[in-house]
């Protein structure tokens, strides 16, 4: 019988004082810690690829940086961990472009690191690797970033494409549905035949089935000539139907017949027609919300998850925030004729800290939006906090309605006098000491209740002198 293999972890440590204590800490977990010098860190990461580095990052000549960048640069997959004494934000923004899984700052409890360094192989994982062991990011060109969340998509992308069967893609609001449609079609053996998507939310329930079956000359008020719908069209090919969520009730049982059965017959016609048809769905609600609620039938909503795939939100994305706000900053630059070219390390902070609860349709409104504002090379952190600023006054403009079958429940704000309205940093800190109180002083604990990274939580606290607290 073979025994399980504990996961690989690599420790860059020059000092063999710490090494050796770093090994005292992890004698007793769960894995292989192995430990080199800096001069054997690259020759050893060129032979195999561990599941987590722990990284000294003051290492001698800055070379610690220069580690982390090469494993970013050559996506070998694995998670790193960086421990540092320095607390100054540049360098923190600087260690997640170059996507590190986390940063310990010195001095640490051990508990800490354990918990950090479990997190990491844990998320390490669910990634599968391929032959080589190199862990397997897929560039589809609809998408932009390699955080372990959007690596999981194109996994299943991956798995998925080929098959027949129907996938239900599902999401908050922004977060690229339709481009994931468009991805399983190109990445399909249909990929040279037609796409179409159709919006089940932004049609009336009168037009959505001559929208989707077509309809013959005098069937309605209207109707002046035959029209092909977009079942007819997209004969061969891939059918798209985003917010399935939103479709009348009634119409729910011919489409049921249509997917089960390849047929359908257009509006007010009585000649069935027959088509080849790959069905994608997807939906930003709470589908068996809406059974409950007799408003989704059960029987459509099995026959369409036969698999399904996560999109992950912006919050959950990491350094991608950073690469999707340059790549949409300098399509909007180009598109208003500006000079745009970068952010500046401060503004890059508030980005990654902000929680995007419109995802990246809201980010690319928030760049245009900066992009039409101002003028020069560089996106500041003024601008950006202005911008922000005016989203948080208009929210009905970045969240989403809030309803029974909701993806995310929206906090109701009482209603207080003006006179006792706190600054929005003061509200935060309350919000956030409240939490770590209320969790006995655990900042894990704070940070998942809060719905935020623990590492943005640190990062506040520090900027708040913060109170001693234990994992």
């Amino acid at each position: 019988m073979k025994t399980k293999q504990h996961p690989t972890v690599l420790l860059i440590e020059n000092d063999i004082t710490v090494a050796d204590c770093y090994k005292g800490y992890l004698e007793n977990e769960p894995m292989k810690l192995v430990q080199v010098h800096l001069d054997a860190a690259l020759i050893y990461l060129q032979q195999a690829i561990p599941q987590a580095v722990l990284l000294n990052l003051e290492l001698p000549n800055r070379h610690g940086m220069n580690i982390l960048k090469q494993i970013h640069q050559q996506q070998l997959g694995c998670a790193v961990i960086v421990i540092t004494t320095d607390k100054a934000v540049e360098l923190i923004v600087e260690v997640k472009r170059y996507g590190a899984f986390d940063i310990i700052q010195k001095p640490f409890k051990i508990h800490q690191l354990i918990f950090t360094l479990h997190q990491a192989l844990t998320k390490s994982s669910e990634i599968p690797p391929t032959e080589t062991g190199q862990k397997k990011v897929k560039p589809y060109p609809q998408f932009i970033g390699t955080s372990p969340a959007m690596q999981r998509v194109y996994q299943k992308i991956d798995q998925v494409a080929n098959s027949k069967a129907s996938v239900l893609i599902t999401g908050e609001t922004g977060t690229g549905k339709e481009l994931c449609a468009q991805a399983l079609h190109q990445a399909s053996q249909r990929q040279n035949q037609p796409f179409f998507a159709l919006n089940c939310a932004a049609i009336s329930h009168d037009l959505i089935e001559s929208e989707l079956f077509g309809h013959v000359k005098g069937a309605f008020t209207g109707a002046i000539q035959n029209r092909q719908g977009m079942a007819s069209l997209a004969n061969g090919g891939t059918l798209f139907l985003d917010e399935i969520g939103d479709m009348d009730f009634n119409l729910q049982s011919k489409l049921l017949r249509f997917v089960e059965t390849g047929t359908f017959y257009k509006v007010g016609s009585s000649q069935l027609e027959t088509v080849d048809i790959r069905f994608i769905w997807a939906t930003n609600r709470q589908l068996l919300s809406a059974i409950k609620a007799e408003r989704f039938r059960q029987d459509l909503y099995y026959r369409l998850k036969v698999t399904s795939i996560l999109l992950p939100p912006l919050r959950h994305r990491g350094y991608d925030i950073l690469q999707l706000a340059i790549s949409i900053l300098k399509q909007y630059a180009q598109l208003e004729e500006k000079s745009f070219k970068s952010f500046s390390r401060e503004a890059e902070k508030i980005l990654l800290d902000y929680d995007w609860p419109g995802n990246v349709r809201q980010l690319q409104n928030v760049i245009h939006n900066l992009v039409l504002s101002h003028y020069g090379e560089t996106i500041t952190a003024d601008m950006v906090q202005c911008t922000l600023a005016e989203e948080i006054e208009s929210p009905c403009d970045i969240m989403p309605s809030q309803s029974q079958d909701s993806p995310l429940p929206i906090a109701e704000v009482s209603k207080t006098s003006p006179k006792t309205i706190l600054p929005l940093w003061q509200v935060e800190k309350n919000a956030i000491l409240e939490a770590i109180e209320y969790c006995n002083g655990s900042v894990v604990q704070a940070a998942k209740l809060l719905g935020i990274g623990k590492t943005t939580l640190y990062r506040k606290l520090q900027q708040w002198k913060p109170i001693k607290s234990s994992l």
